[in-house]
């Protein structure tokens, strides 16, 4: 089974003292009762299909300035989509990622990571979100992807992540 997750999602850890590191994660959406677990789960089919994909990079800068991109592919076409780091990992129920990863807990500007995109006619989005702090250890563990931008949203798929962390 280790294989299989490994080959579900693919993590790179660089490390270096002048540059900071990068964590890269991929993979393969199923539902969360498949036969084959993946880290990335659809909770609803008609946006996120099976076999869907997605990446997920981290560049985090020596000063802790942090870049998260997002590309997916093989989700419903000519959609927007919103999507947003959260605190847990993806789990059977869509609310298991539970609350978005906030920087400073309660405050309201600059303090999420949101990673919203619009798909093209092949269902291949992209989005980028990058933040002068990053992100705390034990704190941010996946991407939940929700039928639209915004709040009061419904979560329609989740990917765990392997996030990296600012040492301080």
């Amino acid at each position: 089974m280790l294989a299989t997750l490994s080959a579900a999602t693919a993590a790179l850890l660089l490390g270096g003292t002048t540059s900071g590191y990068t964590v890269d994660a991929e993979g393969r959406f199923a539902p969360p009762a498949a036969f084959v677990p993946s880290a990335a789960v659809t909770y609803d089919q008609s946006y996120v299909p099976a076999a869907a994909s997605i990446r997920v990079r981290q560049h985090t800068g020596m000063g802790g300035a942090t870049t998260i991109d997002l590309r997916i592919t093989g989700v419903r076409p000519h959609h927007s989509f919103g999507a947003a780091v959260h605190q847990h990992p993806c789990g059977t129920l869509p609310a298991d990622a539970g609350p978005r990863y906030q920087d400073q807990p309660g405050a309201t500007e600059d303090n999420e990571v949101r990673l919203d995109f619009s798909t093209d006619a092949q269902g291949a989005g992209r989005a980028s979100d990058q933040h002068t702090w990053g992100l705390r250890r034990g704190e941010a563990a996946s991407v939940v992807i929700q039928d639209r931008p915004g709040d009061g949203t419904t979560r329609v798929a989740c990917f765990t992540v392997p996030f990296g962390w600012v040492t301080e």
